[in-house]
């Protein structure tokens, strides 16, 4: 009953109709009407009171002057194509390498649906990662796209191996190979060099050194100094900068050292990123939540509004998972690191508690590692693979990761076909399971400090969901309330309008947010009537339509709640 009163309150607090509940149910309906007769009956009436509480304002039909929507080309053709509720929700994170580094591989990525590049800086040179950055904003200036850029820092990585090759290479069953942290040029045969000098502190004989996760296996047969001499009991691929873990009786060896979660290398990385104008930067290795704040605090003194992922990719991390949400901007669930260091068996329950826990915290969260492997090598996936591309929609996620799939492989632009297509068809069917009666709505609660924009935007959601109406507006300036809509997860998709390009590029890994760019002025009935315009020029609005709208854009209508019927 708490959730009712709440929707009931924010009805009567639109602009348009400030009086109690009693005197909106007689406006609406032509007699005094409880709040409980108001609710009783939605269903039967949302259509009727829909356009009753349009009767208050009406919606201005000719634009006072010409204005420019900074909608993309993906999400207009789209909506063209699909309509409002045939709009992908799940977001999707392309890593940009060698096999799609090109003006024209990028641009296909971008149609093909991609919203975030990632470049990883563990590979190819500072001037290989600017070219990229520039392409991609040339792109998004030239062709229409709205493609956010996330730079990856490679961390202090202790166990980290390469032969030295272009690519991977075979390890036969039984074969001797040696893990030296001796440093040489090239390659030399079945000898790989490791990152960190200690890297072979405390492993004994008969310990397994696992190489990527489970891609190649070893036993220990000899140390040698700093240096372990193993031998090939799991043959498979060593590919280059591969990472190693060491397990014992079936257990990982936890190995504490005093690195820095940021490197010397991290740190030059990152003031790259911030010089080129990236949007986000991905922790890699994040133990607890300090080094978050430190990379958050520092780019606040640059007057930066960079986002800041963090990484979950170890035990510790785990350990600490709760903090390191709370302190980051955004969560990446590295699936492949996590698995080198937890059970495998354990992966899918922890990805469902980090997916939960960041809704909870309202931060958007990235699964990622191995979602389409084999379409490295083959154009189509496996059957397992979509399978678990669709749990993690399922899970509501905000984005999909693609890796080596889009970096290295043949068909990174069917790849992500791939993910669009299945995103797609679960969040539809999803959709469809929601609406059944029997069917469970998971309550969020209160558990952010905002409060009322919280309860506001929870409130909104259902309203939506219950009215039907077919989009949600929300006019912004730093995003909170469209990242808070979308925590929701409502039914109709959020078109969040904001004249900062940060929050628009931001708002590009949020759940079921299309950000456009949209110069707002002060006069909060002016931008509705703009924006309204402008889509429905376009022919993406038509007569009956119904729109629900949230602002917190103007400071002196800091938060309001209407719907307006086209």
């Amino acid at each position: 009953m708490a959730s009712m009163t709440a929707d009931l309150a924010f009805v009567s607090n639109y602009p348009m109709a400030k009086a109690s509940c009693m005197d909106l149910g007689k406006r609406v309906f032509g007699v005094p009407v409880s709040p409980r007769i108001i609710w009783s009956n939605r269903r039967k009436l949302k259509s009727f009171a829909t356009r009753a509480v349009m009767q208050v304002g009406s919606i201005v039909e000719e634009s006072k002057k010409e204005e420019c929507l900074g909608l993309d080309v993906v999400t207009e053709t789209e909506l063209r194509e699909k309509g409002f509720l045939g709009l992908r929700k799940t977001k999707l994170v392309c890593t940009v390498g060698p096999a799609c580094c090109s003006y024209e591989e990028l641009e296909k990525l971008a149609s093909a649906g991609m919203n975030v590049a990632r470049l990883n800086m563990c590979h190819n040179t500072r001037i290989w990662h600017q070219d990229v950055i520039k392409k991609i904003k040339k792109l998004n200036h030239e062709k229409g796209f709205c493609v956010s850029v996330m730079i990856d820092t490679e961390g202090s990585q202790i166990h980290v191996a390469d032969h030295g090759g272009p690519s991977s290479v075979k390890a036969e069953d039984g074969s001797i190979w040696f893990f030296t942290t001796e440093k040489f040029e090239g390659c030399r045969p079945f000898t790989v060099q490791a990152s960190y000098e200690g890297f072979a502190e405390g492993i004994k004989e008969g310990d397994e050194l696992v190489v990527d996760g489970g891609m190649a296996t070893f036993e220990v047969i000899e140390r040698i100094g700093n240096d372990l001499r193993c031998k090939c009991i799991d043959p498979g691929l060593l590919l280059p900068r591969a990472k190693l873990s060491f397990w014992r009786d079936g257990k990982l060896v936890e190995k504490h050292h005093e690195l820095p979660t940021l490197s010397t290398k991290d740190w030059s990385d990152i003031e790259f990123g911030i010089s080129e104008g990236v949007d986000f930067i991905a922790m890699s290795f994040v133990r607890d939540a300090d080094a978050v704040k430190h990379l958050k605090n520092y780019l606040f003194n640059k007057n930066k509004s960079i986002k800041v992922l963090a990484k979950i990719e170890s035990l510790e991390s785990l350990h600490n998972l709760e903090e390191i949400v709370e302190a980051s901007d955004a969560i990446m669930v590295a699936r492949g690191d996590l698995g080198v260091e937890i059970p495998l068996e354990q992966i899918p329950t922890v990805q469902e508690k980090i997916i939960s826990l960041c809704r909870q915290l309202n931060k958007p969260v990235i699964v990622a590692s191995q979602l389409l492997e084999s379409m490295i090598e083959y154009p189509t996936p496996t059957r397992a693979e979509v399978a678990d591309v669709s749990e993690a929609v399922r899970q509501y996620a905000d984005a999909l990761m693609l890796s080596g799939e889009s970096a290295i492989g043949c068909f990174g632009e069917k790849a992500v076909c791939v993910l669009r297509m299945a995103s797609t068809r679960m969040e539809l069917w999803s959709r469809e399971e929601n609406q059944q009666p029997s069917f469970p709505q998971r309550e969020l609660g209160v558990s952010l400090s905002d409060q009322i924009a919280e309860q506001i935007c929870n409130s909104a959601s259902r309203m939506a969901n219950n009215l039907g109406v077919d989009a949600v507006f929300v006019y912004t300036k730093h995003g909170q309330m469209a990242s808070l809509l979308s925590r929701n997860r409502p039914i109709p998709p959020i078109f969040a309008f904001t004249n900062e390009e940060s929050t628009q590029m931001a708002l590009n890994l949020q759940w079921g947010v299309i950000p456009i760019f949209f110069d707002l002025s002060d006069d909060m009935d002016a931008n509705m009537a703009k924006t309204i315009d402008l889509i429905k020029a376009k022919g993406m609005l038509k007569e009956g339509d119904a729109v629900l709208i949230v602002s917190d854009a103007i400071p002196t209508v800091y938060q309001t709640l209407q719907v307006k019927v086209i």
